[in-house]
């Protein structure tokens, strides 16, 4: 029986069996995370897509998928 995968965004998938259901880039294993973090720290696109054997659309794809899950968080902030 073979698991499922699922896309959660363009390029960017999970399943139970890689990385413990941690978003990666599609194909890899690869976690979108690691990516986001390799480029806060300065390494240019074309570096973390040499880095990880991943294209550069790859690197725009995790960027992306970041980008929407922040724009879904909902912060609460109540006088002390």
């Amino acid at each position: 029986m073979r698991e499922k995968t699922i896309e959660l965004a363009s390029g960017i998938t999970i399943s139970p069996s890689v990385h413990f259901g941690r978003a990666v880039i599609h194909g890899t294993r690869v976690p979108v995370d690691i990516v986001v973090g390799r480029m806060a720290a300065g390494m240019s696109v074309q570096a973390v897509a040499d880095e990880y054997a991943i294209t550069e659309k790859d690197v725009y794809n995790a960027l992306q998928y970041a980008a929407q899950r922040l724009s879904e968080e909902q912060i609460w902030v109540t006088a002390s």
